[in-house]
């Protein structure tokens, strides 16, 4: 049995999901079904991490175990990106791990991105794609906020009621923030992060950069950890999967 890694990217605009549910179609679901037919083997594919319906990835990484050797990679890379059809999933790599290996468990750090377009124009080639903030963005309060988040901290006003994670704690390694022009970049590097907990945290710096909280109410939210103290979440369309490290 040989355990194989993939590295996929997604437009999450049309799916529930990155995880199977019955409710509608997921990432997961469609790239087994792609599988299926590409190796004609019925596999369950398990992914490094579980995005919500409507986030996207540059670098979601999933592993399935199949009894024959890959001996083609360009081949099997042309030939499930072609059953994936016009589904906006595309598989980027395949990789022969060991036979332990778990998408999930033995990743190191997961870097999530968060896009803000701050202007007063409705977005265009951008929807869908992020955040359309219209209030003027203080960036050095985004930065400010954004250094309060790193370090090891209970991030339980972040965290969402339905989140599985044994315990709130988590360590945040990196938050930094760029601007381009109108684009404002939020990068966020961990090993693992609470259910809701990135799209959390860029609403509540939304409150903070936008003068809606000052800085002491925002530590205070922070502290307090109660999830409903916490802004409204951001939009799952601003959030991208950028990679995972082992």
């Amino acid at each position: 049995m040989y355990n194989y890694l993939l590295k996929i990217e997604y437009n999450g605009k049309n799916f529930v999901g990155w995880q199977s549910q019955k409710n509608g179609k997921s990432i997961q679901n469609t790239v087994e079904k792609a599988l299926k037919k590409t190796i004609k083997e019925s596999v369950k594919i398990t992914g490094a991490g579980r995005t919500d319906k409507g986030v996207h990835a540059f670098g979601q990484h999933a592993n399935f175990k199949y009894k024959n050797k890959i001996k083609n990679k360009i081949k099997f890379l042309k030939s499930v990106n072609f059953f994936l059809g016009n589904s906006l999933i595309s598989i980027l790599d395949v990789k022969l791990k060991s036979k332990d290996f778990h998408a999930r468990f033995c990743a190191r750090k997961r870097i999530y991105e968060y896009f803000i377009i701050n202007r007063t124009g409705s977005l265009s080639i951008d929807k869908d794609k992020a955040w359309h903030v219209e209030k003027k963005i203080n960036l050095k309060l985004l930065k400010i906020g954004g250094k309060i988040f790193e370090g090891r901290h209970d991030f339980s006003t972040f965290r969402a009621s339905s989140c599985s994670a044994k315990s709130p704690i988590k360590k945040i390694d990196l938050v930094t923030i760029k601007k381009d022009k109108d684009k404002i970049c939020i990068k966020f590097v961990s090993k693992s992060f609470l259910q809701n907990q990135v799209r959390s945290m860029v609403g509540c710096l939304k409150y903070l950069s936008t003068d809606r909280w000052d800085i002491s109410k925002f530590k205070m939210v922070f502290k307090s950890k109660k999830r409903s103290e916490c802004a409204p979440p951001a939009p799952a369309e601003g959030l991208y999967l950028v990679d995972v490290k082992y």
